[in-house]
């Protein structure tokens, strides 16, 4: 446990920021899943709408220090190459 006043605010400050990150981390997949289940389904006008809803919202986490930036360019490059892929 934390003795000084200022590790106990750290400790508070981490179970927050934990909390927002476990939201974005969330927030992220769902997108993903979006984008792979369209894909799975095999319709790609639905697919490339969920890859335009996706992108952002990978590259915004990206920013906010949630996940790194290139493992967030590596999720939107490997989606858009799938859905490019797919016969329309």
């Amino acid at each position: 446990m934390a003795n000084t006043k200022s590790a106990k605010k750290a400790a508070r400050q981490m179970i927050a920021r934990t909390e927002v990150n476990k939201s974005r981390r969330s927030r992220v997949k769902s997108a993903v899943r979006g984008v792979e289940e369209a894909i799975a389904g095999g319709k790609k006008d639905v697919a490339v709408k969920a890859l335009k809803a996706a992108e952002p919202v990978l590259v915004r986490t990206a920013q906010q220090g949630v996940m790194h930036k290139k493992t967030a360019s590596r999720k939107v490059s490997r989606l858009t190459a799938r859905v490019t892929a797919m016969k329309a």
